[in-house]
């Protein structure tokens, strides 16, 4: 089948790139007192720069989640149905302490890698908003007993 037209007008798909590579986040990061992540905040935006990482964004977006508020037999069970792609965005964040590393491990330019983190993994913004909410109520959390769940990498 012949092409119908060729599309000049668009720019490349921005994949296989490190956003953790500016000069400017590394810069404030060592001016800040984050230099000792400096390493992870780059590994991080490799991921995040990455092909495999930008599909997920696109699956995450399109396949919205769907409730499903009773099972085959009627019974309630309000549960919501997430893209696998969604999944593995929450991994991501979560295995690179986005939702709390700060708090797990209070050291000085802590809170500063943990921004850094969050700037250049913007591949889909919708899974951010839990890991978002998560590392702002820990410091509520450490008040109850079970706190160290809301911080741990699993």
């Amino acid at each position: 089948m012949p092409d119908t037209h060729v599309v000049t007008n668009q720019v490349p798909p921005l994949e296989n790139h490190n956003p953790a590579s500016s000069p400017v986040l590394i810069e404030a990061l060592i001016r800040e007192g984050g230099q000792w992540g400096l390493d992870e905040v780059t590994d991080l935006g490799a991921i995040a720069g990455s092909k495999q990482a930008q599909r997920w964004g696109e699956l995450a977006d399109r396949n919205r989640p769907i409730l499903h508020t009773h099972d085959r037999c009627g019974n309630r069970i309000d549960e919501v149905e997430y893209d696998p792609a969604y999944h593995e965005l929450m991994r991501t964040a979560i295995r690179h302490g986005l939702h709390a590393a700060p708090w797990a491990d209070p050291r000085p330019g802590a809170h500063v890698v943990r921004a850094a983190k969050t700037g250049v993994w913007t591949v889909e913004p919708g899974h951010m908003c839990p890991i978002s909410m998560t590392y702002a109520v820990v410091p509520r959390c450490a008040t109850i007993r079970s706190w160290p769940l809301s911080t741990s990498r699993c």
